[in-house]
């Protein structure tokens, strides 16, 4: 097997503020977004069904939740901060990254009702995307429980690529779980990223918001 040539293992990405057109991606801060995400978030203990914590009974644990993923090392998380109207409404994580190997993965990913199937959903991958690749890593992933049918088909929407079926995988809440496995490569980002910025742009919805073509007509075309 002959040496990479031109690449070399990229920095673990700093955290810092990611700009798009519809959303913002800011660093976690408890203090700053506990409020507006503990109120997108608060009774709605069903968005925690696949997720390894338990839903956050009260203000207060959720602010303990975004404190110590600000701490946690390993991870870049981010609140997903809508800019119509400034408010976080959702959290994500840069998670298992291996600078040595060039990969990443997005997951953990939280969406309050308001924010599921919106730009600003979409467009927070788009940029979690971005950043990885151009800090030089080749590798973006993306895992679900096999059961977890909606992030599966959002990974193909994405354009993410099925690549198998880990048996056995991890146990989580006591229960087994198997997990899909899908990813990008740095080869393939370039057209992915186009479709992205394609479907995220004015003119591809209408007054109210709604799409006029799907992300995977751009990828397809």
């Amino acid at each position: 097997m002959p040496p990479l040539l031109d690449w070399t293992p990229p920095p673990f990405p700093p955290a810092k503020v990611l700009d798009g057109r519809w959303c913002r991606l800011e660093p976690i801060d408890a203090a700053r977004h506990g409020d507006d995400i503990w109120a997108a978030m608060q009774g709605r203990n069903d968005l925690w069904t696949w997720m390894p914590a338990e839903p956050p009974p009260t203000r207060e644990a959720y602010g303990e939740l975004l404190a110590g993923m600000a701490v946690k090392p390993g991870i870049v998380p981010f609140a997903v901060v809508d800019k119509a109207d400034g408010k976080a409404k959702g959290h994500l994580w840069l998670m298992e990254i291996r600078p040595e190997h060039g990969v990443f993965e997005v997951g953990y990913i939280t969406y309050s009702p308001s924010l599921q199937r919106t730009r600003v959903a979409t467009e927070a991958i788009h940029l979690c995307g971005e950043y990885g690749f151009s800090l030089g890593y080749r590798r973006f992933e993306w895992k679900c429980n096999a059961l977890n049918e909606p992030s599966r088909r959002a990974a193909l929407r994405f354009g993410f690529r099925h690549e198998g079926l880990f048996r056995q995988h991890m146990v989580v809440k006591g229960r087994n779980r198997d997990t899909h496995w899908f990813s990008i490569l740095d080869s393939e980002w370039p057209a992915v990223s186009e479709a992205f910025r394609a479907w995220l742009a004015p003119e591809n919805f209408d007054a109210a918001g709604r799409q006029l073509r799907p992300l995977e007509s751009f990828r397809s075309a």
